[in-house]
């Protein structure tokens, strides 16, 4: 039996091990900090419809595609933890804080719509009858009900739990050169250019802050609301009401500041109070950056390193929660040599790491 090695446990290399597992092969894991990358920071957001942006038309049927795998994942994970994964079928809504940013919604709206999906119009009466807390200075809006969340924290949580009743080891320590190979795949996020340089990887950091929900405003929103205000993007994704956590993000910077800029989260904040004015009254429990690993074009790097017939699976920028689904299935067929779909073959064709 063959025993594959994972360097990184994060989103996409612990799915990916399950994923190995599953299929009935020894795994192992090495990371000396389990979840301490981009998954530790990230909000959670799985909306392939409100992530859609102007030139990233290439990711799109990733993201639809990986959209559809995702509770099939979650699920199977579930059977062999009882702990929490964090999915949560809240649906999305998107809002324009000004008559210029809701002209900025209606644009996405054509979009969305040019490529089938399901987004509607609602009037901000209505939005407020369903959410209460939300300003009635909004000047537009638009239910997005297939954009759900998880809660990378809860889920990665839960497949560390799940992948150790069955066997997997994760060794905490760093990787080195030696642990490269044909049973290896590189999953690491950013610390993927450090064991091969020639992967063309930056951080793009992101602010994000964490808050607690008084009990009485509980539930402050039901579903996800993101849009724009003034011009910047900003979301409010809330946890499950028990919890009563609130996440607000996130800025988006190249500047190489690992820590939290004042200035982006004094905008998140601005910008959030005037969409949600009831977030005055939480309290702020957690303010982070996270590095998120971008390639040149933003789409992740899926396949086989040449050199050292290493499996490539990083890169995944924005979108790495959403696309965990899809990534660590594409990955696990490579490992494992599993006959491709002309759909996943055209995916891996446009995620090749030779590209650049």
């Amino acid at each position: 039996m063959r025993n594959i090695r994972i360097i990184g446990a994060g989103i996409i290399g612990l799915a990916t091990a399950w994923r190995l597992t599953e299929a009935g092969v020894k795994v192992s894991i090495i990371d000396p900090d389990p979840v301490s990358g981009a998954s530790h920071h990230a909000a959670g957001m799985l909306a392939p419809t409100a992530e859609m942006q102007y030139q990233q038309e290439a990711l799109y049927p990733l993201m639809f595609e990986s959209a559809t795998m995702y509770k099939e994942l979650v699920d199977s994970v579930a059977k062999y933890t009882d702990k929490p994964t964090g999915y949560l079928e809240c649906g999305s809504y998107v809002i324009g804080g000004d008559a210029a940013d809701n002209e900025h919604v209606n644009e996405l709206l054509n979009l969305q719509h040019r490529y089938g999906r399901r987004a509607e119009h609602i009037s901000v009466s209505k939005l407020r009858e369903i959410e209460p807390a939300l300003s009635p200075t909004i000047a537009g809006a638009v239910s997005v009900p297939d954009d759900h969340q998880i809660n990378p924290r809860l889920f990665t949580a839960a497949m560390i739990d799940a992948l150790e009743k069955r066997g997997v080891v994760i060794e905490r320590r760093a990787s080195t050169p030696d642990d490269l190979g044909p049973d290896t795949v590189l999953a690491s996020g950013l610390g993927a250019k450090d064991m091969l340089p020639q992967l063309k990887l930056r951080a793009v950091w992101g602010d994000m802050i964490r808050m607690t929900i008084p009990e009485p405003l509980r539930p402050i929103l039901s579903s996800v609301v993101r849009g724009f205000v003034h011009d910047r993007p900003v979301y409010l994704v809330p946890r499950a009401k028990e919890t009563g956590e609130l996440v607000l993000g996130a800025t988006s910077r190249e500047d190489d500041r690992d820590i939290p800029k004042v200035g982006g989260v004094l905008d998140l904040l601005r910008d959030a109070a005037s969409v949600l004015p009831g977030i005055q009254e939480c309290s702020i429990t957690e303010v982070t950056a996270g590095g998120r690993p971008g390639t040149p074009d933003d789409l992740p790097f899926i396949g086989i390193d040449p050199k050292t017939h290493t499996t490539i699976s990083t890169g995944y920028f924005r979108h790495g929660i959403l696309l965990t689904a899809l990534g660590s299935s594409l990955t696990t067929k490579l490992v494992l040599e599993q006959e491709l779909t002309e759909k996943e073959k055209g995916f891996l064709e446009i995620c090749d790491p030779a590209r650049f």
